[in-house]
């Protein structure tokens, strides 16, 4: 039950707020904010099921999530001692949360509630990595090189230059150390060489401590009410047991912004791989560098049995990995599947031979890395010495080579403890999906790469999130699927009996947009002759003086396309990936400031990330029913599962996910209460297959003109 305290706090914040700038409350966003307050009274308890306050809304562009959220949050954390941790897909919200929609909720309320964006190591230089790449610079004859052996360190004029330019801001205090802060565009190959992770930093016994931009970072977080991170640093943090980067999740309140994208970042996370030679080259490259490892710390005595321990592990490393060669390649030269470069192993086995091998592959390697977590361990104690036996700097160089020999093992180890395991026992889990590839390597030869990942993201959510958390919100324009939040909570690890919302949207569909389907001679089943079809009608579809976003399925059909059309229309043509995205989004806003007009063509990104407001998008067009790709392994695993154990793959998984992306499409039409225009779906399967009736039930409530 909500405290009339903390009721009366949210309705006065609520009230401030509006009054601020004179709006008028939207009945969305009171419900939101009331479906929040009352579910998050009950942090700190569970329900029947042992699950904490769990709070699932469906608020549509136009309700004001962002202040929803945070009006009813904020002062329900406060008073139960918990953190705030707000979670978004894209640097865009994270960025309108800190410079706009806080400060702006901040000064109306009169609430004093402190702020900050966590990110993780990588958008942080290490002083001690700069100072190694100048160095390195100066002198090339530097002996040990400490790079992996994916990041290009070929240093010239402009680079050197670059670095010395940073060094300077930082003894300046001109520049904090974050990537973003820094004055101009940075490439990654400049920028990875200066940052490192968790297991190559030498940590408080760092002689580059006190000017740690990382560390220094942290240490603004702690004071912080509430922290804005994107999805990768939270599903980092919890696979670290949750609390390592961030607060732990006992003490913590999540809002997950864009939570329809959780399930399957959890998936990516989980995913593993690795290459053959790759792997043969790291370890012939490791034993070479263990022996010069050994000279260079060879004074102190105390870590030569940790060194020589390696060698027994590298080298049976060597021996096991290629006896599944064989194997692997005929699999793949004998593919008989869609895609013959990808082997898919049905139902995820990968039969007993290739099991037991990877059992004693994951051996090795799980010695191996407990051997180099003992290695580092001495390391941190030897720098922590005050006089060591072997210089310092010495000593930074092995424990950043070691963090990069103990990730190497980790994830191959990762890789081959998937392949080592049987599939589940119990009929109602599903399997993991495992696949092999042909690979390219940087030389131009091929390799073989080995892929495995969990086919749902539930159960990593539900352990690691849900479980031990103290409360959780998770909000999104598009949750419901087919109508309903059935597949998203399955999706999410989320009970089936939990009470979602879905809250009153801000626009009046029926007068504000159209939905019209076309009849333009073929369908998204040809796929050759849609795509004629689109060409030879496009043109005429377009808008001559506002702007259009035309949204593809298939990158081929997207460019093929525009290859027919571009030259046959009197609006400007724009298609992603020929400019980076700032770019084009300028240059369709400037030519439709102008009154010429604008075409951008695009793909599913497009279909969720862009906001096009007003005259910048006033048609968005539907090539093609947006339908999963059958090749991709993790689909196409869980599909098969899905078909054995009785069920429709098609109308459980494929279609679903369907209309959740067409919604996420026809959700980029209205972005402001004043926005007119038509969406054109090109695809007239929705109107003469049965499973259209549902795709379009779930539309937004366009006017009709079919």
């Amino acid at each position: 039950m909500l405290d009339d305290s903390l009721k009366g706090e949210i309705q006065v914040g609520y009230r401030n707020f509006l009054a601020a700038d004179n709006l008028k409350p939207r009945l969305g966003q009171r419900q939101m904010i009331a479906a929040i307050a009352n579910t998050l009274a009950n942090v700190g308890g569970r329900d029947d099921a042992g699950q904490p306050p769990i709070c699932v809304v469906e608020a549509g562009t136009g309700t004001g999530k962002t202040i929803a959220y945070l009006l009813a949050t904020l002062p329900l954390a406060a008073a139960t001692g918990k953190r705030v941790v707000i979670a978004t897909g894209t640097i865009a919200l994270q960025e309108q949360l800190l410079n706009k929609d806080i400060p702006a909720l901040l000064a109306s309320t009169g609430w004093h509630y402190s702020f900050a964006m966590a990110k993780g190591r990588g958008r942080y230089l290490c002083p001690l990595r700069l100072d190694q790449c100048i160095n390195a610079a100066d002198v090339r004859e530097t002996g040990q090189f400490l790079f992996e052996d994916e990041i290009s360190f070929n240093t010239d004029t402009r680079t050197v230059e670059i670095y010395k330019d940073m060094a300077a801001a930082l003894a300046g205090q001109e520049w904090d150390g974050d990537r973003d802060h820094w004055n101009s565009a940075l490439a990654d190959s400049d920028w990875q060489p200066l940052t490192i992770d968790r297991r190559q930093c030498v940590g408080r016994n760092c002689r580059y401590i006190r000017e740690c931009c990382f560390f220094n970072a942290r240490e603004e977080l702690e004071e912080a009410d509430c922290l804005v991170v994107n999805h990768d640093l939270l599903l980092a943090d919890l696979a670290l047991g949750g609390g390592a980067i961030l607060s732990a999740p006992e003490n913590t309140i999540y809002i997950i912004d864009e939570a329809h994208r959780l399930a399957d970042k959890a998936i990516n996370h989980s995913t593993a791989d690795t290459r053959i030679e790759g792997t043969l080259n790291w370890l012939d490259k490791a034993a070479r560098q263990l022996q010069t490892l050994t000279q260079q710390l060879g004074q102190d005595t105390g870590l030569i049995p940790y060194l020589e321990r390696l060698e027994d592990p590298l080298a049976q490393a060597k021996i096991k990995i290629p006896r599944v060669q064989p194997q692997l390649l005929a699999l793949l030269e004998n593919n008989d599947q869609r895609q013959q470069e990808q082997y898919r192993f049905s139902g995820g086995d990968v039969g007993d031979a290739l099991r037991q091998a990877g059992v004693e592959i994951a051996d090795v390697f799980s010695l191996l890395l407990t051997r180099l977590d003992a290695l580092a361990d001495q390391l941190q104690s030897a720098l922590g010495t005050t006089h060591p036996v072997v210089p310092a700097v010495d000593l930074e160089n092995a424990q950043q080579l070691v963090g990069i020999w103990q990730n190497r093992c980790e994830n191959t180890l990762q890789l081959w403890q998937y392949y080592s395991q049987a599939q589940a026992s119990a009929p109602s889990m599903p399997p993991t999906a495992r696949w092999v590839t042909y690979s390219a390597t940087a030389g131009g030869n091929l390799d073989i790469q080995l892929f495995a990942a969990p086919t749902q993201g539930g159960d990593i959510l539900r352990q690691r999130l849900f479980e031990p958390c103290a409360g959780a919100v998770l909000t999104s324009a598009t949750l419901r699927m087919l109508g309903t939040f059935d597949e998203f909570l399955k999706r999410a690890g989320l009970s089936e009996n939990l009470v979602c919302h879905a809250v009153a949207g801000a626009f009046d569909y029926p007068e504000a947009g159209q939905l019209q389907v076309p009849d333009i001679g073929a369908d998204g089943g040809d796929p050759q002759a849609h795509t004629q079809a689109i060409i030879d009608n496009l043109p005429e579809l377009l808008e001559e003086k506002s702007g259009t976003l035309v949204l593809f399925s298939s990158k081929r059909q997207m460019e093929d396309v525009y290859a027919g059309v571009a030259d046959r229309v009197a609006v400007k043509s724009l298609m992603q990936h020929d400019l980076p995205l700032k770019r084009l989004l300028e240059k369709h806003k400037s030519a439709v400031d102008k009154g010429e007009g604008s075409a951008i063509f695009g793909l599913a990104s497009l279909a969720e990330g862009v906001d096009l407001p007003g005259d910048y998008c006033t048609h968005v067009i539907i090539a093609k029913l947006p339908f999963a790709v059958p090749d991709d392994p993790v689909t196409a695993t869980l599909s098969e599962w899905l078909e054995n154990e009785g069920g429709n793959a098609f109308m459980q998984l494929s279609l679903p996910e369907a209309s959740l992306k067409l919604n996420q499409a026809c959700g980029r039409l209205l972005r402001t209460e004043q926005d007119r225009g038509k969406v054109t779906i090109l695809d007239r399967r929705v109107l003469t297959r049965r499973y259209g009736a549902l795709l379009l039930n779930a539309l937004p409530a366009y006017k009709r003109n079919f």
